[in-house]
């Protein structure tokens, strides 16, 4: 199935000088209005959107700001660290799990999808969390190979994701709608269903899913946290209700790798999956192939 983040005389004046920017910042948070559609916003607003506070960086008709990049910025409260997500994955550890991912998946793009989930690695004890956290990114990591692929390698494919039997059709175009992101979404009808479901125009706009990191993350967790594909629950719960990681495959990818389909494929699964959860210091559970 294809992100953003003295010496001398002078240190004398550095408590002072530090002093009234944090003030202002967080003046600016603790009087930021809530991010509303058809508003007007100016360079230099702080609105809170679902959680984070972003900045304008230019004037614009209340675009979403983890979408439209270029016009909104993250935007860090108090002069210190962001507002805690509550993730249970640390850039360190991100970047220890990919280290030699594309620079499009980035982990403030994965931390800016959080919102569209948030029962997403925040259901149960701490344990499931971190194991759920593990589990959809070795699955992303074995759909991506370690995140370096935006697009799906194989582009003989592409005309083949257009089903012409739905309503919609293919507005994009037959061959707009092969994988791309961490899950490597495909078909027109998934692009439809994940952009209903997020509120983006992914049907006339699918090219979003490999050039904006936040709406590629979102139809990732999109697919993971409501569609069971080929098996017969989603891959979140089946981690939560602590049914095993072989169900998140069987969501995913089932129908080929699992019941002998492709059994390396399985294993490269969980190899990735044991890994990440001795990075997050959890355990892997019971039930790990399909």
């Amino acid at each position: 199935m294809t992100l953003l983040l003295v010496t001398g005389l002078a240190a004398a004046f550095a408590p002072a000088a530090s002093a009234a920017p944090l003030k202002a910042a967080a003046s600016l948070c603790d009087t930021a209005p809530n991010w509303q559609a058809g508003s007007w916003y100016t360079a230099g607003t702080v609105v809170r959107f679902n959680g984070a506070y972003y900045i304008a960086e230019h004037d614009n008709p209340a675009y979403d700001p983890t979408i439209s990049t270029w016009y909104w910025d993250p935007y860090t409260c108090g002069g210190g660290n962001p507002p805690t997500t509550g993730f249970p994955v640390s850039q360190a550890q991100f970047d220890q799990m990919f280290p030699n991912r594309n620079s499009f998946y980035t982990y403030s793009g994965l931390v800016s999808a959080l919102s569209a989930y948030p029962a997403f690695a925040n259901t149960g004890s701490t344990e499931v969390k971190r194991r759920e956290a593990a589990a959809f990114l070795a699955n992303v990591s074995h759909e991506t190979g370690g995140l370096v692929h935006i697009v799906e390698q194989n582009t003989a494919n592409y005309p083949h994701y257009c089903d012409w039997s739905q309503p919609y059709g293919c507005p994009a175009g037959q061959a707009a709608y092969y994988g791309k992101g961490p899950i490597q979404l495909s078909w027109n009808f998934n692009y439809k269903a994940a952009g209903d479901a997020l509120g983006i125009d992914l049907l006339n706009n699918p090219w979003l899913v490999q050039n904006n990191a936040s709406v590629s993350w979102k139809t990732a967790l999109w697919y993971w946290n409501t569609q069971n594909g080929p098996g017969w629950m989603t891959a979140h719960n089946a981690i939560v209700n602590n049914q095993g990681f072989g169900h998140t495959i069987r969501a995913i990818n089932g129908s080929i790798e699992c019941n002998g389909g492709n059994p390396a494929q399985v294993q490269s699964r969980i190899n990735k999956f044991q890994q990440f959860t001795q990075i997050l210091g959890t355990t892997p559970g019971s039930n790990l192939s399909c």
